[in-house]
């Protein structure tokens, strides 16, 4: 595979670098290194729960600095599709600060009242009363839209049901599927490029996960590092149809490749 001049980095935040909410070792001074040379990142995650000056606090938390203009969320993405869309539209959302807040400074109004959309979101608290009430929605003709598609998500205590899990109940009651905007959509890449003005051709994605970093990256025309601090291990990414195009330990391993 022919070497590219990388540029611009776009990169997971779980299993990159943080993990279960402590610090990837190295991933500081992959950080600062970037910071050094100059070289625009952008940290994605398909979490849709927080904002980003939760999120830059929960880094910061762990030991990294990451300013709020370096985050892009599925929440982030999924308003920016809306506003483009259909500039000034309507919503009736489950989800947290995170998506509420993303979906209002793009213009949108929240109600519940004929909503153009239903957005789903990953949420704590779902409702059975919100989730019934959007089920309606959709069978008035309300468009599904849902930030990501992971059925789970970590926590300490083990898994707990995610957007994807709730996307499907929805989907089983009404019988309409959501569109997906966050991770493997590309178009959550496209609008993470577009964010810091940058060209696939040279920049790269980091993931741990083949199904979502990895195939988004591919799909968007980056070049694809796996790193083996998440979800995949050397064995399970044989699996796939496609390969990245590096696979490394973790980012500290990419430290000394930067100039």
């Amino acid at each position: 595979m022919a070497h590219r001049e990388i540029s611009s980095w776009l990169m997971d935040m779980d299993g990159v670098l943080v993990h279960e909410e402590r610090m990837v070792p190295g991933a500081d001074r992959f950080l600062e290194r970037l910071r050094e040379l100059g070289r625009p990142f952008l940290v994605l995650t398909n979490n849709s729960i927080y904002t980003r000056r939760d999120l830059s606090a929960r880094l910061k938390a762990s030991g990294l600095e990451v300013p709020e203009s370096s985050i892009w969320t599925s929440a982030l993405a999924t308003a920016r599709f809306l506003a483009d869309q259909r500039p000034g539209g309507s919503a009736f959302v489950i989800g947290e600060a995170g998506l509420t807040t993303a979906l209002h400074e793009s213009g949108y109004t929240q109600t519940e009242r004929n909503p153009d959309y239903v957005v789903l979101g990953e949420t704590r608290t779902y409702s059975f009363e919100r989730i019934t009430q959007a089920i309606r929605l959709i069978a008035n003709g309300a468009r599904f839209i849902a930030t990501n598609p992971d059925n789970i998500g970590p926590s300490p205590a083990g898994p707990l049901p995610a957007t994807g899990s709730v996307a499907a109940l929805i989907s089983r009651a009404t019988g309409v599927e959501p569109y997906f905007v966050g991770k493997p959509n590309p178009l959550m890449m496209r609008s993470a490029l577009n964010q810091i003005d940058a060209h696939s051709e040279t920049t790269a994605m980091i993931g741990d996960r083949m199904d979502t970093d990895v195939v988004s990256g591919l799909e968007a025309g980056l070049e694809t590092i796996l790193v083996l601090t998440g979800v995949a291990t050397r064995e399970t990414a044989k699996v796939y149809p496609y390969v990245p195009t590096r696979i490394v330990d973790s980012v500290a391993d990419l430290v000394d490749t930067l100039e």
